[in-house]
């Protein structure tokens, strides 16, 4: 594969895996999953598994409408082993702990803590959270490793 196929490759696999990953995580998960897939509880990590196995059957409906408009081949394996990659990195961060520790152990604590419900509320005063940024840019660093994989 030449140099420009492989970056067309490369950049078409991550809008579509862009693209799917934001409908999968907000309009595919459930309100349920959204709300119980961080609990330290065999409830939450059923809950973040079908979280995670909804959003990759989203990824692949994407990638896999990308390949018969474009007719775009992409090796088996290669295409497993990016889902793969990306399934398991969000089902790590989606059970919360996870990531709020890295972000502590970062230095991130007091950013993912930003805009988080008050003490004694379940309100937040605005939707954006140092959480969610922190959670989304984690998930779309690895939606690239993933199109890197996949497009190799």
């Amino acid at each position: 594969m030449s140099t420009t196929t492989t970056l067309a490759t490369l950049a078409a696999v991550f809008v579509a895996l862009f693209a799917a990953h934001s409908v999968g995580d907000h309009w595919v998960q459930t309100h349920h999953q959204a709300c119980v897939k961080g609990a330290p509880t065999a409830a939450g990590r059923l809950a973040c598994l079908r979280h995670v196995a909804t959003l990759t059957v989203t990824k692949t409906a994407a990638l896999t409408a990308l390949a018969l408009v474009t007719g775009l081949t992409l090796h088996p394996i290669a295409l497993l082993t990016g889902l793969a990659v990306d399934a398991l990195s969000h089902y790590w961060a989606d059970r919360r702990i996870t990531l709020a520790r890295l972000a502590e152990v970062t230095g991130h604590g007091d950013f993912y803590r930003m805009g988080a419900p008050r003490p004694g509320t379940t309100d937040a005063p605005h939707l954006g959270t140092g959480a969610y940024a922190l959670d989304q840019s984690w998930h779309i660093g690895f939606l690239f490793i993933a199109a890197l994989i996949i497009a190799a």
